[in-house]
C-alpha cells in the first residue's frame, strides 16, 4: 500500500461549512508517480438539545485500501453513544472508527460511509481534522449541502431567535425539518388493521408526528419476520436444523419496494421493526428460531443503514397476562432484539417492558377475561393481544415518548 503524501492547501469557507453542518477534508494528490490522497466529509444530520446525529463519508483518492481506521478529536466534550457501519471507540476527546467486515476494502475513488449518535453540551463544532490509517487528511475545507440545513438549532451557545424562557417538553424547531418517511415493518399489533375492530399502533403513530414525517405502514397481520420478508416462499416444511425451508429466496414485494432506490428508503428516513410474536410458533411457516431471527433482523437493519436510513428496533409489544394483580412479561425474542441492536448500533425501544408497565399503571389486573366491557374491553379488541383504536393510540404514544426519551433523531419531528 502506497504511503499517503500531503500537500498544503488553503483553508476556505470554514464558517459557512460549520453553519451547514457539513465539512469536507481533502488530502491532495501527491506527484504523478504516486497519486494518493483521501477526503472526509463530516455532516451533522440532526441535532436536538443535548444530542446529535452525524454522518461521515471517507473517500479514497489513491490506491485500494484493505482495512481502514479513521481518527479525529472532539474539541467541546462531545461523546459518541452508538454507531453503525463502523466500530467506534472513544478515549477522552480522541475518537477512532474502524471498518467492519463488509466495508473493509475501499477501492480507488470509492467511498465508505458510517454514522453515529452522540451528546453535546454548550457547543457542537465539527472536528478540525481527520487521519486515515495514521496519515492526516489536510487541505481545503469546503461546504457541502446538509441533508436538512435547518433541521436543528445552531450548536453555538448564542440563543436561537425563536427561543423562549418557557420550558417546552416537545421543542418544535423553526423552520420545520426536511421531509422524511417513517417506514414500519411488523405484524398485526403494528399494522393499520387486521379486520375490525383490530387496530395496530402503527396506524396511530402519525398523530404524534409533524407533517414533515410521513408514516408508511407495511406491517402485515399474522407474519413472523421470515414470512414478512419472503411471504409464500416460506413452506410448511421444517428442515433438519429446525427452521422452515424456503422455496425461493426472492423477497416479498413490500420489502423489495422499500429497497428500491427511487421509491424506497432514502437517507434520513427511519425504519421501525417489530417482530417476535408469531415467530414463536412451533410449526411452519411462521416458526423462526432465535439464531435465524437475529440473522434476518440484522439483514433488515443493514439494508436500512446502507441506504442512509435509521433503523429502530422495537421489542414485541406485550399481551395482557396477569399474575394476580400484576401484568407480567410474556414475549420471546426480547434478548435477541437487544443483541442485534448492540451488534449493529441500531437503537432499541423496549416496547415489551413499556407496554406491560402501562397495563399495570392502568390497573388491568386482575382480569376476569371479559373483553367486551370495562377499561380492558376499551383497550383490547377480542383477545389479550390485539388493540382497539384507544389501546393502539396509547401504545403508539409509548413509542413516541421513547423516541423523545432516548433522544433519537426522529424526536425533532414529534409534535
Amino acid at each position: 500500500m502506497s504511503t499517503f503524501r500531503r500537500r498544503a492547501a488553503a483553508l476556505i469557507t470554514s464558517a459557512a461549512a460549520v453553519l451547514t453542518g457539513a465539512l469536507t477534508w481533502v488530502a491532495g494528490a501527491a506527484p504523478a508517480d504516486a497519486a494518493t490522497g483521501c477526503a472526509v466529509t463530516y455532516r451533522i444530520t440532526n441535532q436536538w438539545p443535548g444530542g446529535f446525529g452525524a454522518d461521515v463519508t471517507v473517500t479514497n483518492l489513491g490506491d485500494t485500501i484493505s482495512g481502514w481506521t479513521l481518527g479525529w478529536s472532539f474539541t467541546s466534550g462531545q461523546q459518541i453513544s452508538q454507531a453503525w457501519n463502523a466500530t467506534v471507540t472513544q478515549t477522552g476527546a480522541a475518537v477512532t472508527a474502524g471498518n467492519v467486515d463488509y466495508n473493509r476494502t475501499i477501492a480507488s475513488n470509492a467511498s465508505v460511509n458510517f454514522g453515529f449518535n452522540g451528546s453535546w453540551n454548550s457547543a457542537n463544532p465539527a472536528p478540525a481534522s481527520f487521519t486515515l490509517n495514521g496519515v492526516t487528511c489536510t487541505g481545503g475545507v469546503t461546504s457541502t449541502p446538509s441533508a436538512s440545513p435547518t433541521r436543528f438549532p445552531s450548536p453555538s451557545p448564542s440563543p436561537s431567535p425563536s427561543s423562549s424562557p418557557r420550558p417546552s417538553p416537545t421543542p418544535s424547531p423553526t423552520p420545520a425539518p426536511g421531509r422524511i418517511t417513517v417506514w414500519l415493518a411488523g405484524d398485526s399489533t403494528v399494522a393499520n388493521s387486521s379486520g375490525a375492530p383490530i387496530v395496530g399502533w402503527g396506524r396511530e403513530l402519525g398523530q404524534y408526528l409533524t407533517t414533515g414525517a410521513t408514516v408508511v405502514n407495511n406491517a402485515v397481520g399474522g407474519r413472523s419476520i421470515q414470512t414478512w420478508l419472503y411471504e409464500s416462499a416460506v413452506t410448511d416444511r421444517m428442515n433438519s436444523t429446525g427452521e422452515c425451508t424456503l422455496s425461493s429466496t426472492a423477497y416479498a414485494s413490500r420489502w423489495q419496494s422499500m429497497l428500491d432506490a427511487s421509491t424506497g428508503m432514502k437517507a434520513g428516513d427511519y425504519l421501525f421493526i417489530q417482530f417476535g410474536i408469531n415467530d414463536g410458533s412451533p410449526t411452519c411457516p411462521r416458526h423462526v428460531g432465535a439464531a435465524r431471527y437475529r440473522e434476518l433482523l440484522t439483514t433488515m437493519v443493514r439494508a436500512a443503514q446502507q441506504r442512509g436510513a435509521n433503523p429502530v428496533l422495537v421489542t414485541p409489544v406485550a399481551a395482557l397476562t396477569c399474575s394476580g394483580s400484576t401484568a407480567v412479561p410474556n414475549r420471546g425474542y426480547v434478548t435477541d432484539t437487544f443483541t442485534v441492536g448492540t451488534a449493529t448500533g441500531a437503537p432499541v425501544i423496549d416496547l415489551h417492558k413499556l407496554s406491560y408497565t402501562l397495563y399495570n399503571s392502568l390497573h388491568f389486573c386482575p382480569f376476569n377475561g371479559d373483553y367486551t366491557s370495562g377499561p380492558v374491553g376499551a383497550f383490547f379488541a377480542d383477545d389479550h393481544t390485539h388493540f382497539e383504536a384507544t389501546g393502539a393510540r396509547q401504545i403508539a404514544g409509548l413509542v413516541a415518548t421513547a423516541v423523545r426519551d432516548q433522544r433519537l433523531g426522529l424526536g425533532v419531528y414529534l409534535r
